[in-house]
């Protein structure tokens, strides 16, 4: 099926100036209502028509919801922050650097400055069947067209697939969780829920049409980050087909706090996240577990990769995400030899 670049569909657009006014929309439109908040993914959406909403609540004016605060020790970050304000914040850069370099990940910095935090975590995946409009699982089809003998299929997943081998394509993602972030989100009747990020992500085994926890009515606020990792060691790598504008073939992303120094530091506690091989980001609590009280050195990393990949099952063109996503688990335990970990 032709992806059909035509003008946009016709829609009314709404643009609020309070979460009040926005989740009044929400609930007015419910399932026709689509959020805009930088605009990136939506506008492929949309110039593709494959997306007929009846009504684009654009966020951009709700200043509630821009910002980073310092809250209990920790952070809140509003959901309509651009990430490159999230790069540039001294706080961020001073306790949780893992952050930043996420964020700074992303994209180029002409989309950082337009993108969102709020955006990078809810965007739909990339799957380029899916977003072609073909009649996949997760479209309310009865096929995966990226799991055949003749798919391409080499961005897919690896682990966790239930049908659906799309995988998320947020590069904060896998830092928020390492960091236990809580993700804020105001309910179509008005109440508050926070939800860990690490339960924020779904895979197709829990809803197969959606990638977030987000139901029509649902509206992301706030992004908070509690002070237990500040100033940890930290790790994340990106691996992608090219330096910018790339979304990850595979990243990881740790927060560890280690008793000693050197390579003989023993690991105290940990948190390992893994993206771009599974419909979600992936927290390796195995792999945490296994390492705890271990030392910081290359048999602990060894051991560690080895579990990470238990149970992955590689499609026709991505096996190499093996060996990848070993050597990046290897990287987040020991580090990298001649570099040193943000903190």
């Amino acid at each position: 099926m032709a992806v059909i670049r035509d003008p946009m569909p016709a829609f009314e657009l709404f643009q609020p100036t309070s979460v009040a006014d926005a989740q009044a929309l929400l609930d007015r439109y419910g399932a026709g209502a689509w959020v805009l908040a930088g605009g990136l993914d939506s506008f492929d959406w949309l110039k593709d028509r494959i997306k007929r909403p009846a009504a684009l609540v654009d966020l951009g004016g709700v200043a509630e919801l821009k910002g980073i605060r310092e809250r209990d020790g920790g952070l809140e970050i509003g959901a309509m922050t651009t990430l490159t304000e999230v790069v540039h914040h001294p706080i961020v850069r001073e306790r949780y650097s893992i952050l930043l370099e996420a964020a700074e990940s992303a994209a180029s910095p002409q989309i950082r400055n337009q993108g969102t935090i709020g955006g990078n975590v809810s965007q739909d995946t990339r799957c380029w069947y899916y977003r072609a409009g073909w009649p996949c699982y997760r479209a309310g089809g009865n096929i995966c067209y990226a799991d055949t003998p003749e798919s391409i299929n080499r961005e897919h997943a690896i682990l966790q697939a239930d049908r659906c081998v799309a995988v998320s394509p947020s590069d904060t993602a896998p830092a928020l969780i390492a960091l236990d972030a809580q993700m804020v989100i105001r309910t179509s009747d008005g109440d508050e829920r926070v939800v860990p990020a690490q339960d924020y992500f779904v895979g197709p085994a829990i809803d197969i049409t959606r990638m977030t926890v987000l139901q029509p009515g649902d509206l992301l606020t706030t992004i908070r980050i509690p002070a237990t990792w500040a100033g940890a060691r930290f790790y994340f790598e990106k691996v992608r087909d090219r330096q910018v504008w790339d979304f990850a073939l595979v990243s990881v992303a740790s927060a560890m706090v280690v008793k000693g120094e050197d390579n003989g530091a023993i690991i105290e506690r940990i948190r390992l996240v893994v993206n771009g091989v599974a419909a979600r980001p992936l927290r390796l609590e195995a792999v945490e577990a296994l390492v705890q009280g271990r030392p910081r050195n290359e048999s602990t990393a060894v051991i560690a990769s080895n579990r990470a990949i238990e149970g992955a099952q590689p499609l026709r063109f991505n096996a190499y995400k093996l060996p990848l996503m070993k050597n990046l688990v290897k990287r987040a335990i020991r580090g990298v030899e001649g570099g040193t970990w943000t903190s």
